[in-house]
This record gives C-alpha cells, sequence and structure tokens, in this order.
C-alpha cells in the first residue's frame, strides 16, 4: 500500500476513533471510580514491555487480591500458548474493560445477556460452558485462540484487536486499559 494511502486510512481511522470516544455511549461500569491519566509512552530499557502506542486518555484502577491473581493467570495461560508479551497486554486490557478483572457470574437483570467471565463471553456463542468460562485460564486461553485469528493483530491498535475478537458494543473503550495492563505485563510477566 503506498504511503499516501497508508496516511490517509490511517487519519480517517483516527477521526472515526475520536468520534467514538467523545460521542460513543457510555460503558456499563462508567460509574466505577477510575483514575484518568493522560496517554504515556513506555520506552524501552532492558526487558521492559513497549506498549504499540496508547489510544487517547487512560483509566486505572486500583487492584485488589482476586484482580490480580486474575491478572497472573491470564499472563500464565498466555505463556502457555506461546504467546508474547503483547498478547497479554490485549487480554488485560481487554479484561479491565469487560470485568474490571473480576471473574463475573451471572449478573441478573445487569447482565449483557449470558455474558460471564474475565472476558464477559457468551456460552450462547459458543465460548464454551459457564463452568469454562468462568476458569481464568479457559477463558483467556479461548480469547487468545481467537486473538490468534485476527491477521495482523500484532501491529494493530490494541482496541482493533480486541475488537475484532470480542464484537463489543463499544468497541473503543478497551484503548482507555492499555497503559495498565502494559504496566501489569511489565510488572508480572518475569515473577
Amino acid at each position: 500500500m503506498n504511503t499516501i494511502l497508508r496516511k490517509s486510512i490511517l487519519g480517517v481511522a483516527g477521526l472515526a476513533f475520536t468520534g467514538g470516544v467523545f460521542a460513543g455511549p457510555v460503558a456499563a461500569h462508567a460509574a466505577e471510580t477510575t483514575h484518568v491519566a493522560k496517554p504515556v509512552s513506555v520506552s524501552v530499557q532492558g526487558d521492559k514491555l513497549i506498549p504499540h502506542g496508547v489510544q487517547g486518555e487512560q483509566s486505572r484502577i486500583d487492584l485488589n487480591d482476586e484482580q490480580t491473581a486474575n491478572v497472573k493467570a491470564i499472563i500464565a495461560a498466555t505463556k502457555k500458548a506461546g504467546m508474547d508479551e503483547r498478547a497479554a497486554v490485549v487480554s488485560i486490557a481487554t479484561a479491565l474493560q469487560e470485568s474490571k478483572l473480576e471473574n463475573l457470574g451471572h449478573l441478573g437483570d445487569r447482565n449483557d445477556h449470558d455474558s460471564q467471565g474475565l472476558f464477559q463471553q457468551r456460552p450462547s456463542s459458543g465460548w464454551g460452558t459457564v463452568e469454562q468460562i468462568t476458569d481464568p485460564e479457559y477463558s483467556t486461553t479461548a480469547f487468545l485462540k481467537g486473538l490468534k485469528q485476527v491477521d495482523g493483530w500484532q501491529d494493530m491498535p490494541l482496541t482493533k484487536a480486541a475488537q475484532t475478537v470480542q464484537v463489543s458494543a463499544y468497541p473503543d473503550h478497551y484503548a482507555q486499559w492499555e497503559q495498565q495492563a502494559a504496566d501489569l505485563v511489565a510488572e508480572h510477566w518475569n515473577k
């Protein structure tokens, strides 16, 4: 693809993303308190992780022991699947958006259809049984299997890679978690 055409496409995509962020609907978890930080670029230092570019303002939440254990489970499943740190960043950012890293069961009237687990996967959509998708290793492996099927996921914006797998009603909301996900992977990958 020539450079001018590529820049044009990327420019349009940037406008579409910006429009979605400022005009898009509010996520189900919007009422929760989050810390918003300006986008920060992470540089290469030894074995530090480099996110592939943080889009927009970033959200951050404080994690409890259960959420931290789920981060570690996502990282372990990513390693077991033979995938790299970038896959873990995409997975953790997705789980931050979908469940705030809480392994959610059925939420009754507050539930989005039959979505459950860290990634809000649906048994009725073929992600697995309730028991499977509420198992952090299984649900991460299922997410990663979907991610592997996305051509070029390693080089696309995190929110696009996550959305291609998840097919969310709020496709741009994954981007806000990239910095925290990258920080968590950098902190826990080698432990």
